[in-house]
């Protein structure tokens, strides 16, 4: 992705226009005050312009995924955005070369020394280059790509449509295709059917791709009979409250066509009574499915009544933080399929029934590669068998596929869903969190992390951001922290006081 290029440059820019740093140019340029004001305001725009850049980036990139000319414009803009952190680089190293004091040593952290030294005007030269190819990019996109403000395709409207796309990919997946969810459907089934009269709330909790909306998909179709009402919504990242209120009512009343008709003109308010007044005496069971905030949870639960008709309401969620607003000890935090599950998940989708769904002998060694690239998810590994079912069963088809699964996974239509599952997580990142999670990109896959190391990387490369008198590396592990809470990196050890020690980044993310 383009933006974590942006987001550096955009970091160095604003290192080489720190007060310490333009002190010490100050002085050590003092005869070339004029050329300096220059190349520092060019600087400035420059950050701007890649800051505009940065934020239409961040509406633009799930949507034209596939688009080949915002593919050609976006390589131009990585191209720019490395030239100028380049230009940073040798700005800061030669504003620095000469001495070595603290108060200019945080600007040599994280640069290389380059090859050749350059003068000041011939960076100035070339950083005014790079101001005008910005410009010249920001007139390209408005010529050929495809605009972002669009009715049709705006960024909340957008979202929500793939949200609800994946949500019913989840919900019709066959049984067959849930495996490894006995002990949690069991589990689930029995807080459903507990005596207990007071309103529960029970949250399913884990990465996207686990299986989250199947499984409460699975007891829901099962279990939701035996309560006086139910419904099903979808939340969302981006969620209009009123459109919610009104998807739940319709299912409520789905046999009292009347009561829809006369909601059509309901402001907020009066849904929110008309569904208050029809629970107060009803065992309901609600299902919002995929939220994302504790605010979403807090404002939609608010017009829900919490009676003592054994009422139950399940939320699915990728976020820790949503799943801690759950009742006491009603928390089912799904984990990846162990590889034997996987396998035979896999080998269902692979290979026909007329065959007992058995793997050829000499394609066993490769379609085990091929599953331990899924990574235990169950979407990913019934994608890509569903995917494998129609290819050509010979090892050297197996073999191709084994080896561009990664190019598969980004440019097969048949896997787009998986795509959506993985960006939807990104795309509600904050920035900050944004780069420190695209960092860990650059290391190979299943890399294993350590906290120490990584914290004083990212303060290397500037991604820490002050935070009253926390220090850096404490502000880094909150960081770290949100990453696991959000279900982006995978915990894999604490050391003896309970500390992250080590984790990793795996396919769900």
């Amino acid at each position: 992705m383009a933006e974590i290029v942006i987001l550096l440059a955009i970091k160095k820019i604003g290192n080489a226009l720190a007060n310490g740093a333009a002190d010490q140019a100050s002085t050590q340029f003092a005869k070339y005050r004029m050329q300096l004001k220059e190349l520092q305001g060019n600087m400035g725009r420059a950050a701007r312009e890649l800051r505009v850049m940065h934020d239409v980036l961040y509406q633009m990139d799930i949507r034209n995924c596939d688009d080949q000319v915002y593919e050609g414009w976006l390589e131009e803009v990585r191209k720019v955005a490395h030239v100028m952190e380049d230009m940073v680089d040798e700005y800061l190293y030669l504003v620095g070369r000469q001495q070595d004091t603290m108060c200019c040593f945080y600007l040599k952290k994280g640069f290389r020394k380059p090859r050749s030294l350059l003068s000041l005007n011939q960076i100035a030269f070339k950083v005014k280059e790079i101001e005008k190819d910005l410009a010249h990019l920001s007139e390209t996109k408005k010529r050929w790509v495809p605009m972002i403000n669009n009715p049709d395709t705006s960024s909340s409207k957008y979202i929500v449509k793939r949200s609800q796309d994946l949500a019913n990919i989840s919900r019709s997946l066959d049984d067959e295709d849930l495996v490894g969810v006995d002990k949690n459907r069991e589990k689930l089934e029995q807080w459903l059917a507990s005596d207990d009269l007071e309103c529960s709330v029970i949250a399913l909790l884990g990465m996207g791709g686990l299986g989250k909306t199947s499984l409460a998909a699975n007891v829901y179709r099962k279990e939701r009979d035996k309560f006086q009402c139910h419904a099903w919504v979808s939340i969302s990242q981006t969620y209009s409250r009123e459109d919610v209120l009104r998807n739940i009512i319709k299912e409520l009343f789905r046999d009292k066509v009347n009561v829809i008709s006369n909601t059509a003109a309901m402001d907020i308010a009066c849904l929110e009574v008309t569904m208050k007044r029809f629970l107060e005496q009803q065992r309901y069971l609600i299902i919002l499915d995929d939220v994302w905030t504790p605010e979403a949870f807090d404002d939609l639960s608010r017009a829900l009544i919490h009676n003592d008709k054994g009422s139950r309401l399940i939320i699915t969620t990728r976020e820790g933080d949503v799943a801690a607003l759950a009742s006491r000890g009603h928390i089912l935090t799904l984990e990846a399929l162990p590889e034997e599950l996987a396998w035979d998940l896999f080998c269902k989708k692979a290979y026909p029934r007329d065959t007992n769904h058995e793997c050829p002998a000499e394609l066993k060694p490769l379609s085990k590669e091929i599953v331990n690239k899924c990574k235990g998810l169950p979407l990913v590994t019934v994608s890509v068998g569903s995917l494998l079912r129609v290819r050509e069963k010979t090892i050297d088809e197996w073999r191709r596929i084994n080896d561009q699964l990664s190019w598969e996974l980004i440019n097969n239509s048949r896997l787009g869903h998986i795509r959506n599952v993985l960006h939807l997580s990104f795309i509600y990142l904050p920035t900050h969190l944004k780069s420190c999670f695209l960092y860990c990109s650059l290391f190979p896959e299943d890399y294993l992390f350590k906290r120490k190391r990584l914290i004083r990387l990212w303060i290397a490369e500037g991604f820490i951001e002050e935070r009253g008198e926390s220090t850096l590396e404490e502000v880094a592990e909150g960081y770290l922290k949100e990453l696991i809470d959000r279900n982006m990196i995978q915990l894999v050890e604490r050391n003896s006081f309970g500390r992250i020690k080590e984790f990793k980044i795996g396919l769900g993310n």
